[in-house]
């Protein structure tokens, strides 16, 4: 049995299809497709030194890594690495070679802290102890099944608010750059992040292939983007939402709700029958809408962190 790492090779089909399928064995809870693997690998902003290893043993896709610097966090050397292994194939010497490969990347961009999502599983949480992470935070994924209905009625937005899709704002979406750098403020987490980079957002969110522009839903008011729900899509079945944000301005109105029921119901329309999202489990707000609309949780991460002396 012979195990090794190596970085995805850019263009190559075949090794984005093993990173992909790998990834969905271990972690069926986030959209992924070979195209937008490859279109992060060109599109990342290069200040992140995005680096995706894939593990092979004997020749044979069995881990997978993303590592990484937090480039627009305002705490320097902040920096990510999360590791998946084929279930089936835990115990074989993948993850710690990826664990060690990517943390030998990071450590020479001057990475101080390294920041990693594992499954609340016991043998994951002891393979991050082992290796010297402490446990932080946790989050929930949450599925929710479209196919046979069930979803709340769709509702009238209240006086002067207007409902919306991202693709409205095709010519100019700005206005929804700077609600998305807003909200992110407010978001849990344990590293601060800032988005002031609007060719970056550009790239790396609005042009992303997952990102659906029709099911992501907007409501406006004043003119404004006040609230949103972006939508991911896998271009089969799946779906999946990546952020629900409300204007501070404009909480308490129940445009979370609003804007999230009606991509839900676009995205079943389209014929999409599985839904996915995440929630800090810290978040209550948004972990009762969540449940209101009768997602319920699949798995949890535990998010774990290093500090490189």
């Amino acid at each position: 049995m012979t195990v090794i790492v190596r970085a995805l090779r850019r263009g190559d089909r075949a090794d984005a299809e093993d990173y992909v399928r790998v990834r969905r064995l271990a972690l069926p809870f986030m959209l992924s497709t070979p195209e937008s693997l490859a279109y992060d690998l060109e599109h990342t902003h290069p200040d992140a030194h995005y680096r995706p290893l894939l593990a092979e043993e004997d020749g044979e896709a069995v881990g997978t890594a993303q590592a990484g610097i937090v480039y627009d966090s305002p705490e320097p050397g902040q920096a990510y690495l999360h590791v998946y292994v084929d279930p089936g194939r835990t115990g074989r010497g993948a993850g710690s070679l990826l664990v060690r490969t990517a943390e030998e990347h990071l450590r020479a961009l001057g990475a101080t802290r390294l920041h990693s999502w594992v499954l609340d599983a016991p043998g994951n949480r002891a393979f991050a102890e082992r290796h010297g992470y402490r446990a932080s935070r946790s989050a929930h994924f949450l599925r929710l099944g479209l196919a046979n209905g069930g979803l709340p009625p769709l509702q009238d937005p209240p006086a002067g608010v207007e409902l919306r899709t991202a693709a409205d704002f095709a010519d100019d979406p700005r206005p929804l750059f700077e609600l998305d750098a807003h909200t992110l403020l407010d978001e849990p987490g344990d590293v601060d992040r800032e988005f002031t980079d609007y060719e970056a957002w550009l790239a790396e969110t609005w042009h992303h292939p997952l990102l659906s522009h029709e099911l992501t839903s907007v409501a406006v008011s004043g003119g404004r983007p006040v609230a949103f729900s972006a939508a991911r899509t896998d271009g089969s079945t799946r779906y999946g939402t990546v952020m629900t944000g409300t204007a501070r301005g404009h909480r308490g109105r129940g445009l979370a709700k609003l804007v999230k029921n009606d991509s839900l119901h676009r995205a079943r329309a389209a014929g999409l029958t599985e839904a996915f999202t995440g929630n800090d489990t810290g978040n209550g707000p948004m972990l009762a809408v969540n449940q209101w609309f009768g997602y319920e949780v699949c798995a949890t991460e535990v998010q774990y962190v290093r500090d490189l002396g």
